[in-house]
C-alpha cells in the first residue's frame, strides 16, 4: 500500500510519528509531508526530530511544493492520512482550498475516490469546526478524531496513542496488534 502521511500544525504530532513508524514496520510505502508549523511542535512535544521521522519515509515532500507528485490525481497513492489534522487544514480540505500540498493532495485523493483519513486533534470543538467535519465527511473523508477508547485498559500515554494509531491502521486495512480489541 502507498500511503501519504501529512503531519500538520496541531498538538498531537506523536500520532503522525507513530503512524509513520507503524506503516514502515508493516512494510507499507510511506510518503511524508511535515508542515512548517508542525516542525517545531513535533520537536517540542516528542523525543523525535523531524529528520528522525523523515528517515522512515520513502519520499518526503515540502508542504509548499504544489509541483510534487501528490498534487496530481494521477500520482499512484492508495490512501492519505492527516495526523494530526489542524483545524486550518480541516477547513481547507472541507472547502477545497488547495493552498498547500496537504490540502491539494487531499482534494486529489477525494476526487479519485481513495481513502482520506483526517485525525482531528482539537477540543472543545467550535461550530465552524463541526461543520467542517461534516463537509469533509460528506465529501468522502473519514473523520477520525483523536479520542482514545479505554476498554483496552491503557496504562500509559503510549497505550492511548497506540489505540488511535491502531484505529487509523484499521481504517487503512493494515493488520496490527497495537491494542487489545473488544471481545
Amino acid at each position: 500500500m502507498r500511503v501519504l502521511v501529512s503531519i500538520t500544525g496541531a498538538s498531537g504530532s506523536i500520532y503522525g510519528v507513530r503512524l509513520v513508524e507503524a506503516l514502515a514496520a508493516a512494510r507499507q510505502e510511506v510518503f511524508l509531508i511535515v508542515s512548517e508549523s508542525a516542525r517545531p511542535i513535533l520537536e517540542y512535544e516528542t523525543k523525535y526530530s523531524v529528520k528522525d521521522v523523515e528517515a522512515l519515509a520513502s519520499k518526503v515532500y515540502e508542504n509548499a511544493d504544489l509541483w510534487a507528485g501528490p498534487a496530481s490525481g494521477t500520482f499512484p497513492l492508495d490512501a492519505m492520512v492527516v495526523a494530526p489534522c489542524s483545524m486550518k487544514t480541516l477547513s481547507a480540505v472541507a472547502h477545497g482550498f488547495e493552498d498547500t500540498l496537504t490540502s491539494r493532495a487531499a482534494s486529489c485523493i477525494l476526487k479519485e475516490g481513495r481513502r482520506l483519513i483526517l485525525v482531528i486533534r482539537e477540543t472543545p470543538l467550535d461550530l465552524p469546526g463541526i461543520r467542517n467535519m461534516l463537509l469533509a465527511k460528506e465529501s468522502g473523508a473519514v473523520v477520525l478524531p483523536a479520542m482514545p477508547g479505554f476498554y483496552h485498559k491503557p496504562r500509559t500515554i503510549d497505550d492511548l496513542v497506540a489505540f488511535i494509531v491502531g484505529k487509523i491502521l484499521d481504517s487503512l486495512q493494515v493488520k496490527h496488534s497495537l491494542y487489545k480489541r473488544w471481545k
